[in-house]
């Protein structure tokens, strides 16, 4: 068992959010749904990634805000145009490669070569690096490569 985990409050669409969530991503699964005095699902436990979450279905007194985002890493531009499609469906682009998903929660859709651009060995074009990613909404790699190159 995972020390410690992650609790996402939901509006009666935990259940909704956890089966979206484990199928857009590989190595997830359900796991045990938990109802309430009403017979509703309560909680919903999930895994995505080796990552457990519970899903609780709270009401309406709390909503996701941009304070808190998952990240996901991404190997490859296919892989950051798969969730970035995959995720937004519903939900709202943000810059940076920032989004919200279809129940508010926020996402960053992340190259894992973004450090390296970012806070690479010339100084001038991790900035011109930089400088592209604070145009962009999604991410593209080419592009944030080009910018640190110079070209």
């Amino acid at each position: 068992m995972q020390k410690i985990s992650t609790c996402l409050w939901f509006d009666g669409q935990a259940v909704e959010a956890a089966e979206f969530y484990t199928s857009t991503f590989d190595n997830s699964s359900m796991g045990q749904v938990m109802p309430g005095p009403d017979g509703q699902a309560l909680t919903v436990g999930f895994e995505i990634e080796g990552r457990q979450f519970m899903g609780l279905n709270g009401g309406p007194a709390f909503v996701f805000n941009e304070a808190v985002s998952l990240v996901v890493n991404c190997g490859s531009q296919e892989e950051v145009d798969r969730y970035w499609d995959a995720l937004l469906a519903g939900g709202e682009e943000s810059m940076c490669g920032w989004l919200k998903d279809r129940f508010g929660l926020s996402w960053q859709i992340v190259p894992s070569g973004m450090p390296a651009l970012l806070n690479g060995p010339d100084p001038a074009g991790s900035r011109r690096a930089m400088e592209a990613m604070l145009t962009m909404r999604k991410l593209d790699i080419s592009a944030l490569q080009k910018a640190y190159d110079g070209g």
